[in-house]
């Protein structure tokens, strides 16, 4: 049998995942990651024969990706603010929007200063990694309700150099010891009611299979109402920031305004929208 070129392979994937979005992209991606080749070389090269290694591979990532597993988890990595970052299901898909946070924070932030920031629920570690490579000065505590989270993160932090800037600290939210310490606050928390899980697929507000059924409940759901988080994370936070110090929160879809009311007391209170026009990032500043 002769063996399976780009173009073949490309195709084939694509029509094995046609019910899923963007197959065409999701099928180049996961070939990519089967044969080691580049972009410009999988569209350049259609003739190119796989190996029957990287074909097996090949057809082992498509299966699992019809299945629902998010394209990150089988290829291992997800880029974010222009960082290759290891993912495992151990950790939510740092998301483009998130990215948000980061131009917000560096809105106040001057890389010749020393800084003090906390990065509460890193995850992958794709904030404070992020903001670490912005801000030399900067020492950042990363924290992680979940300590398999944070090895994926410290093992992100050493690929791109910053490990000895990036303080890892396994805990709930905020560790204790810190009052007006901290500069800036950053946190993209669990913000989904958890009554979202429950709704049919293609229902409104109901979330896609592949962050449903892969990615960790506990980085996407924060109770009943889906703000059980900002509650106590606002609390903890105005603790542990310095007088003038700024945190800086990411929001789902609709939940601006309730936010903002939560921060009376909080000065200078601002949203920002992401590039779908979405209330996406809330800063205020502590009194």
């Amino acid at each position: 049998m002769s063996a399976l070129t780009a173009g073949a392979a490309l195709q084939w994937g694509a029509d094995e995942l046609a019910s899923e979005a963007a197959s065409r992209r999701d099928a180049e991606l996961l070939l990519r990651a089967a044969t080691g080749w580049q972009r410009t070389f999988v569209l350049t090269h259609e003739e190119a024969p796989l190996t029957p290694e990287a074909e097996r591979t090949f057809r082992d990532m498509i299966a699992r990706r019809a299945q629902g597993e998010p394209v990150q988890y089988i290829t291992g990595e997800q880029e974010f603010w222009g960082l290759a970052l290891k993912v495992t299901p151990a950790v939510l898909i740092p998301r483009p929007e998130t990215e948000h946070l980061i131009e917000a924070v560096l809105a106040f932030a001057s890389r010749d200063t020393e800084l003090q920031i906390a990065d509460v629920g890193t995850g992958s570690g794709a904030i404070a990694i992020a903001l670490a490579k912005e801000l030399p000065r900067a020492h950042i505590l990363a924290t992680d309700i979940s300590e398999a989270a944070l090895q994926i993160a410290r093992e992100n932090a050493a690929r791109h150099n910053v490990a000895a800037r990036i303080q890892f600290v396994h805990c709930d939210l905020l560790p204790e010891g810190l009052a007006n310490r901290i500069d800036i606050v950053v946190s993209n928390p669990p913000y989904i009611p958890e009554t979202d899980c429950d709704l049919p697929e293609g229902a409104e507000g109901a979330l896609a299979r592949e962050v449903k059924d892969f990615e960790p409940a506990q980085a996407l759901f924060a109770g009943p109402t889906g703000y059980e988080v900002y509650s106590r994370l606002l609390l903890s936070s105005g603790n542990v920031l310095k007088a003038g110090g700024i945190l800086v929160l990411e929001l789902g879809a609709g939940q601006a305004k309730y936010v903002c009311e939560m921060l009376r007391g909080w000065t200078g209170v601002r949203v920002t929208r992401d590039l779908a026009g979405i209330e996406r990032v809330v800063c205020a500043e502590r009194v």
